[in-house]
């Protein structure tokens, strides 16, 4: 272990979805804590616009055009990434999210959510975790192991109304991430697996579910802060350092946990 045993220095990290809110902020507080980080997304400019912005901040990065749900791409970029920062010692996985098919309205029936869009929903958040896990694990240097990060949410342990497809898509990463922990532990190959289940964290997606155009919180969104004890909404910089941590050697003897960071809704009953 280094004399700092929080620091990623020499380390190399890379982030699916490193373009998002989350992502993002992942992304800078990896480079912060001194990994080479490369970043992972479909769109070449949500990149540029994501480097641009590090690079304001005093931060180096690379970007890589990739598909979650393509294993070919995947791979392009995983041997991209290998020949210009070296092998990849850290994964976190932020692709994912719900799908409009799979949101219920207000007032429509459960019966009613078509079953492609659950599949949709599985394929972005499971398959779209398994793929650069399968990829980019499997190339993780046995010498020093890895760490393997991915994002749940408040959805996969307990109902939220409207998202049910969501929150099972993300009960079923969780299951994973315990599975793949396990089963890698026990081969001896220093990789751990860990995620993180952050609580109601303002981003692109749930913004307007959560805000109205006037900057005031929705019926939704002053709900969930009644049952936040923090009292607010989480932001992407409050799970930089759960995930440093996690991928770092002051976490070498945790593997296979679902760390909540979300303000104590999970552990408040509402009483």
């Amino acid at each position: 272990m280094s004399a700092d045993p929080f620091s990623l220095e020499g380390r190399v990290a890379v982030v699916t979805g490193g373009t998002g809110a989350i992502g993002s902020a992942l992304a800078e507080g990896l480079g912060r804590a001194g990994a080479r980080v490369a970043i992972v997304a479909r769109g070449r400019e949500g990149i540029d616009r994501t480097i641009r912005r590090l690079g304001e901040s005093g931060l180096e990065a690379i970007g890589v055009v990739a598909d979650v749900l393509d294993a070919a791409s995947l791979e392009a970029a995983r041997d991209e990434i290998q020949e210009r920062l070296g092998a990849v010692d850290v994964l976190v996985n932020c692709a994912g999210g719900n799908v409009a098919a799979a949101t219920l309205p207000a007032d429509a029936s459960p019966f009613d959510v078509p079953i492609e869009a659950y599949r949709d929903v599985f394929d972005l958040n499971l398959i779209g975790t398994l793929l650069p896990i399968e990829v980019f694990g499997a190339a993780m240097p046995a010498s020093s192991g890895g760490s393997i990060v991915n994002v749940s949410s408040m959805a996969a342990g307990r109902a939220l109304t409207r998202v049910g497809g969501y929150g099972a898509a993300k009960a079923a990463v969780e299951s994973i991430t315990r599975w793949l922990a396990v089963e890698l532990a026990r081969r001896g190959t220093g990789i751990r697996v860990n995620a993180i289940a952050p609580g109601f964290v303002l981003g692109d997606q749930n913004r307007s579910l959560l805000i109205d155009e006037d900057g005031q919180p929705t019926a939704r969104g002053a709900a969930i802060v009644e049952r936040t004890p923090a009292g607010r909404l989480g932001e992407p910089s409050d799970l930089v350092s759960t995930v440093v941590w996690l991928v770092s050697d002051g976490a070498r003897f945790v593997t296979g946990v679902v760390v909540p960071v979300d303000g104590g809704f999970s552990a408040f009953t509402g009483i």
